[in-house]
């Protein structure tokens, strides 16, 4: 019985990361073949892309668990009643990071760009629910933060679960680092794949805080990139210094650190290595 529920567990897992992998490299695939032709398609692709994890979930789920198990599935990830402090930490601790980051550049003796939410406050505040929308966390969360992590946990510790989700969430990025005017085209794998598991670190710790809601992800991956758009440390051009950024996955590498050595979020019973 457990070799059967354990090669269960490997098959849908594996399942959902080829559909999702399937799915978004296929759409920024052929998003860079129309760009040329058929810009607005293009466009399309990208963002469509962007919602494989999602996806992905929605449809490992309602195969194995039908309408039922589909409508359990996101009252749990929608689990509201967990207290603003997650909430709170999810927003602003990318902004103290960044903040960090560039005080950090400026003091070393650089200078930081502009900001472009600068006399621009309610396009910076737009630019959330944008980002919220399209830029990553609706299309992603309910896929790795959603089903994967959890369902990795069935199988591991929430630490080993992350540093694995971390990883194949920095390579399902991979194609991004060779599309013209991407963030991550002008990022090294590398460090971009640090910050990814850091940030993996950081996206479990507060999963099993708040009993496995996906709320405090959505938030955390929001504010991730739409404080970076206040906050100019992510390379955003050829010829910009790496540092600020650096310095921002440095910062974010050391708190994970913190999480993964000394923190124990407890875990709901349901998400433990058995």
């Amino acid at each position: 019985m457990e070799n059967r529920s354990r090669s269960g567990f490997r098959t849908h897992l594996l399942v959902f990361f080829a559909l999702t992998f399937a799915w978004s490299w296929f759409c920024w695939l052929l998003s860079s073949v129309v760009k040329a032709q058929l810009p607005a398609l293009a466009g399309v692709l990208f963002f469509a892309g962007g919602f494989g994890p999602s996806i992905a979930a929605i449809a490992v789920v309602t195969s194995v668990g039908g309408r039922d198990g589909l409508r359990n599935w996101l009252s749990r990830c929608l689990q509201w009643r967990i207290g603003w402090r997650w909430l709170a930490i999810a927003f602003f601790l990318p902004l103290a990071v960044m903040a960090l980051a560039a005080a950090a550049h400026v003091a070393l003796g650089g200078t930081m760009a502009s900001s472009p939410a600068s006399g621009h406050v309610l396009l910076a505040a737009v630019n959330f629910l944008l980002v919220l929308l399209l830029g990553g966390p609706l299309g992603e969360e309910f896929g790795w933060r959603g089903y994967a992590l959890p369902a990795l946990q069935k199988r591991y510790s929430w630490r080993v679960a992350s540093l694995i989700l971390g990883g194949v969430w920095s390579v399902w990025h991979l194609p991004l680092f060779y599309i013209t005017d991407t963030v991550q085209s002008h990022i090294p794998f590398a460090l971009f794949m640090l910050s990814t598991v850091a940030l993996s670190i950081l996206f479990a710790w507060l999963f099993n805080c708040t009993r496995g809601s996906v709320l405090p992800a959505l938030v955390l991956h929001t504010a991730v990139n739409a404080w970076a758009w206040i906050i100019p440390v992510m390379v955003v051009r050829e010829g910009s210094t790496l540092r600020p950024y650096a310095l921002a996955v440095g910062i974010l590498a050391l708190i994970a650190f913190g999480l993964l050595f000394n923190a124990d979020p407890h875990p709901p019973s349901q998400h433990r290595k058995p």
